[in-house]
């Protein structure tokens, strides 16, 4: 079922990159910096929630994906359709940089090897380049994305294979860059698995508060062979999936350290197949707080407050994941999201208190609603408060003239009078 559904992701997307205007299809833009650190020039890859073109105020997420040929196009539908596509709220709408290699082994290598299993001379020469690639990252890419485009504070490294890598090393050794970390297959065999030595110590010393990690496995080991035999194999032909066990056991291991980590095996994925399902999850699991879900329960509670609920809903997106309003403020509950609940309480469900409190809360929030006065103005009609519903219509109109508004406050004034 998950396989179908992202398959019914990227058909969608192919979609809607054809109906763009022209004859190309974009689902992005390409920019580029000069780097100083790099001596060389990058080139980027941007895609921009399609929303930044009528609402210029609003900020977003961003995501940072590394091996960006190829990984862009998947990553970037992924979370368009499950953020903005068929009414999906699943995670928010978010800013995709994709980093274009240029030397690979070069940049997505933490330290420099002369030998080694799976290491050739080609590799050996141009190695241990990682950590001025994650200077160029730091010093200059986010500065740049930064300055350039509207952006959140939170941020996400997406790496797979030798990217991976370099998102545990990041996590290591750069924990403060990013607030979330994806690290796909990674190859923590990397140098007789020196970065994978380094892990234990560090979860033990370092507290990783507010920081989550996302550790994807794929199915690399020789046949029918499962994790458990795979523990206990010595061949250097299973060194890759025992490094990411290794990993995933310490990850397991120290809770205590505040670092939010989820491991997930993938039996039926190979190391290339596997970046696609494992972002699908990844993005879930890092935004698991992120949707906002209305229990059939709530509705019977009558001791359920839905304004206090929606309230700590978006403080809790302003403190976990940096989202604010245009003004850099902590977040507030969306006026057309309360005046949607608050008009199915009082039309639907007859809770008219509940509803009024909704709407009173709106107008704190948004004193110029007018479609709040409005909306206000059916209850007060719908409890029989004529002389309430009046002044509501009256009071939504004075902010905007509606011809609605008009013809249902001369119908509340005909009521009075009679």
């Amino acid at each position: 079922m998950q396989r179908l559904l992202l398959s019914i992701v990227l058909s969608l997307f192919i979609s809607w990159v054809e109906a763009q205007p022209g004859n190309s299809v974009a689902i992005g833009k390409i920019d580029s910096i000069d780097s100083k650190k790099l001596h060389e020039k990058r080139a980027i890859w941007i895609h921009v929630p399609e929303s930044a073109k009528s609402d210029p105020k609003k900020k977003y997420p961003v995501v940072y994906l590394l091996d960006a040929e190829w990984n862009f196009a998947s990553t970037a539908s992924t979370i368009s359709f499950l953020s903005s596509v068929n009414g999906n709220n699943f995670w928010p709408e978010a800013i995709l940089v994709g980093i274009v290699n240029t030397n690979r082994k070069r940049d997505l290598t933490p330290t420099h090897v002369v030998g080694g299993l799976w290491i050739d001379n080609a590799t050996s020469s141009v190695s241990g380049g990682g950590e001025t690639f994650m200077a160029f990252i730091e010093q200059e890419l986010i500065p740049h994305i930064d300055s350039t485009y509207p952006t959140t504070p939170y941020r996400i490294l997406v790496g797979h294979s030798l990217g991976g890598l370099m998102v545990i090393n990041a996590l290591l050794h750069h924990k403060t860059l990013f607030k979330g970390y994806i690290a796909i297959d990674p190859s923590m065999w990397w140098d007789n698995q020196r970065l994978l030595q380094e892990v234990e110590g560090a979860l033990k010393a370092t507290s990783y508060s507010g920081i989550s990690l996302f550790l994807a496995m794929a199915h690399t080991q020789p046949g029918e062979m499962d994790t458990l035999r795979l523990q206990n194999d010595t061949t250097s032909g299973t060194l890759h999936p025992r490094s990411i066990l290794k990993l995933a056991n310490y990850l397991m291991a120290k809770r205590q350290n505040g670092l939010q980590a989820s491991f997930k095996y993938y039996d039926q994925d190979t190391h290339s197949s596997v970046p696609l399902i494992a972002t699908y999850d990844a993005l879930h699991f890092l935004f698991k707080d992120y949707p906002l879900t209305l229990k059939d329960s709530y509705y019977s509670d009558p001791t359920f407050d839905f304004t206090s609920f929606l309230k700590a809903h978006f403080e809790n997106l302003t403190s976990e994941y940096g989202m604010t309003d245009a003004n850099g403020k902590t977040l507030l509950p969306p006026e057309a999201l309360v005046n949607n609940l608050a008009y199915y309480l009082f039309n639907e469900k007859k809770q008219f208190d509940r509803a009024e409190a909704l709407f009173a809360m709106n107008l704190k929030n948004y004193p110029e609603s007018f479609l709040a006065y409005n909306f206000l103005g059916d209850l007060y009609k719908a409890k029989g408060d004529k002389s309430r519903a009046v002044a509501s219509y009256k009071k939504s109109l004075s902010i905007k003239e509606t011809s609605e508004v008009r013809i249902k406050l001369e119908k509340a004034e005909q009521m009075v009078i009679h």
